[in-house]
């Protein structure tokens, strides 16, 4: 028989069955040991790992010697079984071994900057300019691949629901979105631009418009944002959704099960919560000290106000004489030692704070010079508020709520990790709702969008017309999942009048939504009906899934920390023909 130029099986398939067959593979040289003379090839290709041997007596022999680490090569040769107690259980091909008669090779490989075989960490940027390599190891192309099975995933439970698949343009409109938009220039319309889309938003508004009920995509998004760990720079992908005549429970009702079931699908059988709490941002903030809370920190905030109003701890008396200011405490149950509360104290400093009050019980009293403070009296009511015994802890934050909260979260984080108390082994997942409409901005003195502008008020125009805007809530929701955001999104604000009136507190006037959302405006005059979505990062929810903690490790050729492809050589200069082309000048500042 004649077999394929370059293989009869993939290095993934062969089996005690195939023992004694003639068979061509061909892959990469994984590893290359000599044991005494005798060379065996572990052979790897997309599909799994198959080990070669070559005795002295073998014809290829010579060739064997010959070759290296990641050299590609075809090998023919006859299955056998492998001797007695070198057998491999963990390799599905672990049972046999080709024993080789002939290697060509058919792509040698120079020096290696990284070895694919084994664990070594290497440096980013070694690992992005040489991404085909590292591509090639093992973590990696499994996370790849956990990320295509997750996006099919998604398409089948989306469609499962009802669903249908649009895509919408990639060349579009600037919008003020807050994220800076990146700019294409027009050679056809000179000194004019498209933008690359944030995020499909008002596309997917305008399909609701246009009478197709409910829209998914993945979509590719595009903002100029300086890079994060958990946000890629340029680009990211997110499965969009909207769907028409819904209230916000239609929306949970739908996007619960999808994104439930992915991470039971590709959770590697941690739990998954079932019935997802709703937790309003307020209250979130108040617990958590965030909106994307980790819930398997079991730790809940505390406010102590009432508590320490008027006590012998003059600090925080004085503090609570504002009338906006309060005092939150953050147990930590087991944390009651001197040494971990000096530890928590300086931790603080290094964040910037002037340190950290704490009280830590032992033998039945309060201890500590926060406890000589307030007297016995109070520490009792505190340990009691908050639930605690001997050896346990409790530290303190003090001031306006909305200067210190970030900390305050930071810090539960902080008492939560070091104490032990988190369980890393699950998947938590929660709806975190009624986020405030609006915000005032200190900096400008004036009203800003907290949010999504295009979200519907709660309370609708009327709410918009009467309320103090600070006090307005949206319908407007995110999801967390162990101290992520993965997905936002909310009920739309479908009434041109509202929408003027919305834009108006935030100190636009009509011209300017005319001038920036026209194409919406216009739709909201024709029959518009009431819709809402959301969107979830498809990147950040794959993070999580493989238990990475960046997002490079589930990319297949992202940018650096400094928005660099350093692989193909992007950003680069472009010629002066191709300015010419695009009636551009450029204006670089030295």
């Amino acid at each position: 028989m004649s077999l394929h130029r370059y293989r009869s099986h993939t290095c993934g398939a062969l089996r005690e069955e195939h023992v004694g067959e003639l068979v061509r593979v061909s892959g990469w040289c994984h590893r290359i040991r000599d044991h005494g003379g005798v060379l065996f090839i572990d052979l790897r290709d997309h599909y799994g790992m198959l080990q070669c041997v070559a005795d002295p007596d073998s014809p290829a022999f010579k060739a064997v010697e010959q070759v290296r680490s990641e050299w590609c090569v075809r090998i023919d040769g006859k299955v056998r079984r492998r001797p007695d107690g070198t057998t491999n259980a963990d390799l599905p091909t672990g049972m046999v071994e080709i024993f080789i008669t002939e290697l060509e090779v058919l792509g040698p490989a120079g020096e290696l900057p990284l070895q694919v075989f084994g664990d070594q960490q290497y440096p980013e940027d070694t690992r992005l300019k040489y991404r085909f390599l590292d591509l090639r190891r093992e973590k990696l192309h499994q996370n790849i691949m956990t990320r295509g099975a997750v996006v099919d995933a998604m398409r089948r439970r989306m469609k499962g629901q009802g669903f249908f698949e649009f895509q919408t343009p990639i060349l579009t409109a600037s919008s003020p979105e807050g994220a800076r938009d990146f700019l294409v220039p027009s050679r056809i319309h000179p000194g004019k631009f498209y933008a690359l889309p944030q995020a499909p938003q008002q596309y997917k508004q305008l399909i609701m418009m246009a009478g197709f009920d409910r829209y998914f995509q993945i979509a590719p998004c595009f903002r100029d944002e300086d890079p994060r760990a958990d946000r890629l720079p340029g680009e990211f992908y997110q499965l969009d959704l909207e769907m028409s005549f819904v209230e916000q429970e239609d929306v949970f009702a739908a996007v619960e099960p999808v994104i439930t079931g992915i991470f039971e699908e590709f959770g590697g059988g941690k739990p998954v919560t079932k019935n997802w709490p709703r937790i309003p941002y307020a209250e979130s903030m108040t617990k958590y000290g965030t909106d994307k809370p980790d819930l398997r920190n079991p730790l809940v905030m505390q406010d102590v106000s009432d508590i320490m109003r008027g006590s012998g701890f003059k600090v925080f008396a004085r503090i609570l004489e504002e009338p906006k200011n309060r005092v939150w405490a953050i147990p930590a149950p087991g944390g009651g030692s001197r040494a971990f509360c000096d530890r928590m104290n300086s931790w603080a400093q290094g964040e910037g704070q002037p340190g950290l009050g704490y009280v830590m019980w032992k033998e039945g009293a309060g201890a500590g010079p926060v406890a000589n403070n307030i007297g016995p009296e109070k520490t009792e009511a505190i340990r009691q508020q908050l639930g605690l015994k001997d050896g346990d802890a409790c530290f303190f934050v003090a001031g306006d709520p909305a200067k210190f909260v970030k900390f305050a979260g930071l810090a539960r984080t902080k008492v939560g990790e070091d104490l032990n108390l988190i369980d890393k082994e699950r998947f938590e997942l929660a709806w975190i709702v009624d986020f405030p409409m609006f915000e005032y901005n200190e900096d400008e003195k004036k009203v800003d969008f907290s949010h999504n502008p295009f979200s519907m008020p709660q309370g609708g125009l009327e709410a918009l017309k009467t309320q103090d805007p600070t006090t307005i809530k949206a319908f407007q929701y995110d999801i967390a999942c162990n101290g992520f955001e993965i997905a936002s999104g909310g009920i739309r604000n479908h009434r041109p009048e509202a929408m003027v009136k919305a834009f108006e507190i935030a100190g636009y006037g009509e011209k300017d939504v005319i001038e920036r959302f026209g194409g919406m405006y216009r739709a909201f005059q024709y029959g518009a009906p009431p819709h809402g979505g959301m969107a979830a990062g498809v990147d950040r929810i794959v993070m999580l899934l493989c238990g990475t903690a960046n997002l490079r490790e589930i990319s297949l050729f992202p940018m650096n920390q400094q928005a660099l492809d350093v692989l193909m050589g992007a950003p680069s200069d472009v010629t002066p023909k191709q300015l010419r082309e695009l009636h551009i000048r450029l204006n670089v500042q030295e």
